[in-house]
């Protein structure tokens, strides 16, 4: 079941997107989370970081496993996912360093890191819930548009336009990496719940393909149409503009 929410602000959502993981964890301490990096799930972070120090929530028992990580940077490099979510999450909560789980971009053999990658997220038992945010070209992950699914963990070439999207980033478009790890599409749909967020205008059409378009791996993140659990989308008014436009009667 797919749930769409729309918030004033990019704030209000991840707030809200922040309330479901807290109940979560209180239900179940030792919670497995997947984590996802970019602009979107910041909110969220920010806000469980708060509910931390504040006392409400811990997550000395929680495990994670993010969903990627660029090849080729060290982890300690101010754009790698790992640097990010230590930035914007871990260093702010009271994780044990030990639970956090990321592929290694610095793997000297990258087939051995997919296949130990692997084996990590089975070892969870289960991602009971799994973050997710949407590139410009639908991909969720790094799971670009192709011709089919992928399932387990996957070293992926970037498209040009996930390239360029990320090249902000970056002090030239030549130093983004054009490769990752990333997890595969059935590795995402094996989660219990999904939550999913997306905020800004520049996402309002990817996120109305997704959730009302064909399903097709050339559009990935429309494979959740077919998720098996509940599927909680938080939106800002600018990313739900386009559902708000078409579809009205979609937003819970």
């Amino acid at each position: 079941m797919i749930k769409i929410f729309s918030y004033k602000t990019a704030e209000e959502a991840g707030i809200a997107a922040a309330a479901v993981i807290a109940e979560q964890v209180k239900n179940k301490p030792a919670t497995v989370l997947g984590l996802a990096t970019g602009s979107s799930p910041v909110p969220m972070y920010r806000e469980l970081a708060r509910r931390c120090d504040a006392g409400e929530i811990s997550f000395k028992e929680v495990k994670t496993v993010n969903l990627d990580e660029y090849v080729g940077l060290t982890a300690d490099h101010d754009q790698s996912f790992s640097y990010f979510m230590f930035d914007n999450l871990f260093n702010h909560i009271d994780i044990k360093k030990e639970n956090v789980n990321l592929p290694n971009g610095m793997a000297a053999d990258p087939v051995a890191e997919r296949d130990r990658y692997d084996a990590v997220i089975a070892s969870m038992g289960g991602v009971d819930i799994q973050v997710l945010g949407i590139g410009n070209n639908g991909h969720i992950g790094f799971n670009e548009p192709a011709d089919h699914f992928s399932y387990g963990t996957v070293l992926v070439e970037l498209t040009d336009s996930t390239i360029d999207a990320n090249s902000r980033f970056f002090e030239r478009r030549e130093d983004v990496p054009t490769r990752a790890f990333t997890m595969g599409i059935g590795q995402i749909m094996n989660a219990a719940k999904i939550v999913f967020v997306a905020s800004g205008k520049v996402k309002a059409d990817i996120v109305e393909k997704a959730f009302f378009g064909p399903v097709t791996p050339e559009v990935p993140a429309s494979i959740l149409r077919f998720f098996k659990g509940e599927v909680l989308v938080y939106l800002d008014e600018e990313a739900a503009a386009v559902i708000k436009e078409k579809h009205p009667d979609a937003l819970a």
